[in-house]
C-alpha cells in the first residue's frame, strides 16, 4: 500500500469521504505529496488559485462553536459571524484543542464535513467566482473538490458577502448582477 492510500485510509480522512458519499457526492478525496497545511500550499499544489481553497475556519460565539468557510485569497471579518448566523454574543478563536474536540480534525485538515458535531456554518459567497473548489479532507496532505453550491447543500450553510474581505493586492469579487425584465430599458 503506497502512503498515499495509508493516508486516505486514516479515520479522520475516512470520515470526509464517507460524508461526501452519504450527500450523493462522489469521494473526490485525494492525497498530495505536499502539505495543504496553509491556502498558498494548497493552491501551489493543486496548480489553481489560491481563492479556490476553502479556508474551514473554527470559531466560538460564546460558548457555541461555529465554522466559517472562506476563500483563500480573503480574510475572515468574525465579528460579522454572530449576525451572520443569528448568535448571539462575542466572537472568538477557540484553542487547537478546542478545535479537535468539536471538530474531529486537528487545524491544517479541518473540512467542512465529517464533523465530530454539526456546526452552523457561514460560507464566503466569493468562492462562487469557481467552478470547483477544495477543501481539507481530515488531515494536512488530503483535500476534496467540490462545486460551491454543492459545498452549501453538503454543509447546511448559509452564503455571505459580509463575513469576508480580500487580502490587500486582491480584487474585491463583485457578482454579476441580473436585471429583471421590469427594469430593462425598452
Amino acid at each position: 500500500m503506497s502512503e498515499a492510500d495509508t493516508l486516505l485510509e486514516r479515520p479522520p480522512v475516512r470520515r470526509v469521504r464517507e460524508a461526501l458519499v452519504a450527500a450523493g457526492l462522489p469521494d473526490t478525496v485525494i492525497a498530495l505529496e505536499e502539505s495543504a497545511r496553509t491556502a498558498a500550499d494548497a493552491a501551489a499544489a493543486l496548480g489553481c488559485p489560491e481563492g479556490a481553497i476553502v479556508k474551514s475556519l473554527v470559531f466560538a460565539i460564546d460558548t457555541r462553536f461555529v465554522m466559517g468557510l472562506i476563500a483563500g485569497d480573503h480574510q475572515c471579518v468574525q465579528d460579522e459571524l454572530p449576525r451572520t448566523l443569528n448568535i448571539a454574543g462575542n466572537c472568538r478563536r477557540p484553542q487547537a484543542t478546542e478545535v479537535k474536540a468539536i471538530t474531529g480534525f486537528t487545524i491544517g485538515g479541518v473540512a467542512p464535513i465529517g464533523l465530530n458535531h454539526p456546526l452552523p456554518t457561514a460560507i464566503d459567497i466569493s468562492l462562487k467566482r469557481f467552478e470547483t473548489v477544495y477543501a481539507a479532507a481530515g488531515h494536512p496532505n488530503c483535500i476534496f473538490s467540490i462545486a460551491p453550491m454543492a459545498l452549501v447543500t453538503a454543509t447546511g450553510g448559509l452564503l455571505s458577502y459580509a463575513i469576508s474581505s480580500p487580502m490587500e493586492g486582491v480584487e474585491p469579487h463583485v457578482p454579476a448582477v441580473r436585471r429583471s425584465r421590469t427594469f430593462q430599458k425598452t
